[in-house]
């Protein structure tokens, strides 16, 4: 029951966060300053929890450190969402950029955000070093890798994009991403990303772990699954949005993010140049 509990929280907490931060970003941005001041109470907090559940070994402490690397993680995404923490540039890719270049400006857009989450991993990582619980700092490194993986493959190009999920301030990202049928990065990221994932559930279900193990192991191994799954819908033609409508009815229609869409059903050239491509990626 403990490992059914965990899978289904994890469910939980995924949909829920995700709708949560979707529908606050997507509000008028005189409320953001509030939305944030809330989420930096909220991940303070969350980083104290972190080093308090650090020495502890029980099933409710591993519960404590997952869902406050959760909320750390949460402010991460509120910061670049609203546009407080994103990168040194904020302007549409320069035409017919391409290779190297393309990816250089296209990295100045996020770099902010980036070296954010790098420093915050750090830090979690020195705050609970050598501790018994280190849950926190998986979850926190599960979703770091699972990100930077999804937006390596919107970089080089899949189908879904999702562009309902890029704040209407944010458009402007839409440029620096590519809509094709594959790129070779992604067989790479599904597959490691599974064995990640089996390596978890192994750890959950070995006969030897204690409670507290297979409750944390648990948690990450669905977390990994997660991810998995959300590589999958950058190919397979699903309605993913649909689990997170809740959460994008707080945007205004006009402002919807939908001039950049290019259908699948016009020839897609196989050229790098930024005013060929459109793009985007949603919160947590």
């Amino acid at each position: 029951m403990d490992t059914v509990f965990a899978i289904v929280f994890t469910l939980f907490v995924w949909w829920f966060s995700t709708g949560a931060v979707l529908y606050l970003v997507g509000m008028p941005s005189q409320t953001f300053g509030v939305s944030m001041l809330t989420a930096t109470a909220a991940a303070g907090l969350a980083l104290f929890g972190l080093v308090v559940t650090s020495g502890e070994q029980t099933v409710a402490s591993a519960f404590c450190a997952f869902s406050c690397a959760l909320v750390v993680w949460a402010w991460h995404e509120m910061s670049f969402l609203t546009g407080f923490v994103t990168g040194s540039r904020t302007t549409a890719c320069p035409k017919d950029v391409t290779g190297w270049t393309r990816f250089v400006v296209a990295t100045q857009t996020l770099i902010y955000h980036e070296v954010a989450i790098a420093v915050t991993a750090v830090a979690i990582a020195w705050f609970t070093w050598d501790a018994p619980n280190q849950y926190g700092l998986w979850t926190f490194l599960v979703l770091w890798i699972a990100r930077l993986s999804a937006k390596f493959n919107v970089f080089l190009g899949v189908p879904n994009l999702s562009e309902e999920f890029l704040a209407p301030h944010l458009k402007y990202l839409a440029t620096y991403f590519r809509r094709r049928p594959m790129n070779m990065l992604f067989p790479v990221s599904v597959t490691l990303s599974t064995l990640a994932t089996a390596t978890f559930v192994i750890a959950a279900a070995a006969p030897a772990a204690t409670d507290f193990e297979t409750a944390g192991w648990t948690l990450i191994a669905t977390m990994g699954a997660l991810a998995v799954i959300e590589h999958w819908f950058l190919v397979v033609p699903l309605p993913a949005a649909a689990l997170w409508s809740w959460g994008l009815k707080s945007r205004a229609p006009e402002t919807s993010v939908t001039h950049n869409i290019v259908p699948l059903s016009r020839p897609i050239r196989e050229t790098a140049q930024c005013e060929d491509i459109s793009g985007g990626r949603h919160a947590v």
